[in-house]
C-alpha cells in the first residue's frame, strides 16, 4: 500500500513538473521509478507507457491554446520510432549500471543546457 502511495505521489509530482516545464517525461518518469526500487532498464520502459496519457492531457490542453505545430510534432514523433528502435536495442544489451551512468549524464547535459539557455537568454 505504501508504494502504491508513493507512486501516485511520484506520478503527480512529476506530472505537474512535466505540464509546466514541458519537459520529457523520462527526465522525471525514470528517478521517480528508481526511488520505488525498480531496475534502470524497467524505470525506463515504465516511463515511456507512463508518458503516453501524460503526453495526451498535454497536447490535449496545449492545443486549446493553439500551441500545438502538428506538421513539426508528426514529422519528430515519426522520425522518433527509428530511435525509439535503437535505443531499445543498446538499453537491453547494456549493463545496469552502464545504463544508469548513461541516464545520469542525460540528466546533467539537460540541468546544463537549462543553466546555459537562462544564463543567455
Amino acid at each position: 500500500m505504501t508504494t502504491i502511495l508513493l507512486a501516485i505521489v511520484l506520478g503527480i509530482g512529476a506530472g505537474v513538473l512535466s505540464g509546466l516545464f514541458g519537459l520529457g517525461g523520462g527526465i522525471l518518469f525514470v528517478p521517480a521509478l528508481l526511488a520505488l526500487h525498480r531496475s534502470q532498464l524497467h524505470a525506463e520502459a515504465t516511463s515511456l507507457a507512463a508518458i503516453l496519457p501524460t503526453a495526451a492531457a498535454g497536447i490535449w490542453r496545449q492545443q486549446r491554446y493553439g500551441n500545438v505545430r502538428w506538421q513539426a510534432a508528426l514529422i519528430v514523433g515519426i522520425a522518433s520510432i527509428a530511435g525509439v528502435e535503437a535505443g531499445v536495442h543498446v538499453a537491453t544489451s547494456l549493463p545496469e549500471t552502464t545504463l544508469r551512468r548513461l541516464f545520469a549524464a542525460l540528466v546533467f547535459a539537460v540541468a546544463a543546457n537549462v543553466a546555459w539557455r537562462r544564463r543567455h537568454s
